[in-house]
This record gives structure tokens, sequence and C-alpha cells, in this order.
């Protein structure tokens, strides 16, 4: 605190605390929650185990989590039809954040269909799409033997969504974010697919989650979501 300039009054603000309780982290030894500490560290630039070494000791793993629906070995293993339904189910926000995952609109023709449906009944439907010019695309093409295959994948993409673009509640981005996981999203449910190197996403493992309260899987995901919605860029129409 004392190299970076920080006061106890502006430590404490970053963090959403109050300042008493960063003075009894310095001069008194106390240990903050473990979010507020990893807070606190990455905004001073440190490492959270250096600053509190009693966060290094392990949680107790839970051998299920409450948010945890379904284990999928890999995406080939669940019909598409999960999709479907998960996004029929929702009522208020639909987020698809892919690089192109074609196999919806290649197993489900009226995928377009069902989204417009979704929105004309108040649904606020986001889709994020890999930017084919992207190196972070590229990149993936050639980890997963893919070469330019994954490019014209992400292209093909953005046509099948192209024709909902300007419809009320739908919008339609690219991104050129490194992609670590796939995530389809139904109000408070999502399947997420998540990716390993040199792996093809259909042969890799889903997870369907639904939310139970503040601060667990879901939200991680759904933050992340917003993150790379940030970053993306908006499709206009032609």
């Amino acid at each position: 605190m004392a190299a970076g300039g920080w006061t106890y009054n502006a430590l404490a603000g970053k963090v959403e605390v109050d300042p008493k309780s960063v003075e009894r982290w310095v001069n008194l030894g106390r240990t903050p929650r473990r979010a507020t500490a990893m807070l606190a560290a990455e905004t001073l630039g440190e490492d959270v185990h250096a600053l509190w070494p009693s966060l290094r000791q392990a949680r107790p793993a839970r051998a299920v989590s409450p948010e945890l629906v379904a284990l999928y070995d890999q995406r080939a293993d669940i019909p598409v039809s999960t999709f479907v339904d998960l996004l029929t189910q929702a009522r208020e926000q639909i987020d698809v954040l892919v690089y192109a995952a074609v196999f919806l609109h290649e197993a489900y023709p009226r995928l377009n269909e069902l989204l417009k449906e979704r929105a004309a009944e108040g649904c606020t439907v986001r889709i994020a799409l890999g930017d084919a010019e992207s190196s972070n695309v590229q990149q993936r093409g050639e980890e997963e033997k893919f070469g330019h295959g994954i490019q014209s994948r992400c292209r093909l993409a953005l046509m099948h969504y192209r024709p909902l673009i300007g419809t009320q509640g739908i919008e339609v981005r690219t991104h050129a974010t490194t992609l670590y996981n796939s995530i389809y999203r139904a109000d408070d449910q999502a399947l997420v697919n998540a990716h390993v190197w040199g792996v093809n996403a259909y042969r890799a493992p889903v997870w369907h989650l639904r939310r139970n309260g503040e601060g667990g899987m879901f939200e991680t995901y759904a933050d992340s979501f917003d993150a790379v919605w940030a970053t993306a860029k908006p499709v206009r129409e032609k």
C-alpha cells in the first residue's frame, strides 16, 4: 500500500469494505474473506497468498455442487433437443457465446424462428460469435487442426444469424477473445461447453448449471459472458 500510495480509505473504497477493516488487515494481521482478499490483491498488483498466506489452505471439497444439474463427457453425447428445450424455456434472457456452433442451425433449422419468438415475448437475446479475422480464432483452428475450417464456420454462423439483425430484442456481435468455454444461457440455467487444447468442441465436456444463490459457478460464467460482450463488435444490417 505504501509503495502504491494507497490509503486505508482509498483501498477500502476499491474493494467495498469499511476503512477500519483495511486498518485491521494491516495492523492486526486480520484475513479478509477470500473474494475480498483476491480483489484487494488484484487492486494492489500483489499475489493474494503473499499477502494472506492462510488463504493457501484448501477449502473442503463438496461431493456435488448444488448448481450442477448434469455433467456430460462430451458435447456429442447431448441431443440438440436439450439445447433447444433450454432456449425454449427462457422468459427473460438468452445468451450464446461461441466461435461458430453451426451444429445448432444444422440440426434445428427453426432456431432463428425460436429466437424471434422468445424476443417477441420480451426475452433479451444476445449472440456473440467468433470474429473470423481474429488471431484467436485462427490459432484455435491450428490447435484443433481445423486450419481455415473454423474461420469458415465462423462466417457460416454469421450467415445463419444475420437474418436476426434488426429484430427488436435481439443483438448479434462478433468477438475476438480466447474462447475458454462456449456458453448457452437461458435465464437461470446454462450449458457450458469446456474447451480443451487440441480437442474439437464436440469432444469436450459440458456441464449443465442452474443458478443457486449469489456468487456461485453460474454467476462466474454469466459474468464471463458479460465481459466478452463488452469487448464484442455489433454486427450491422447490410
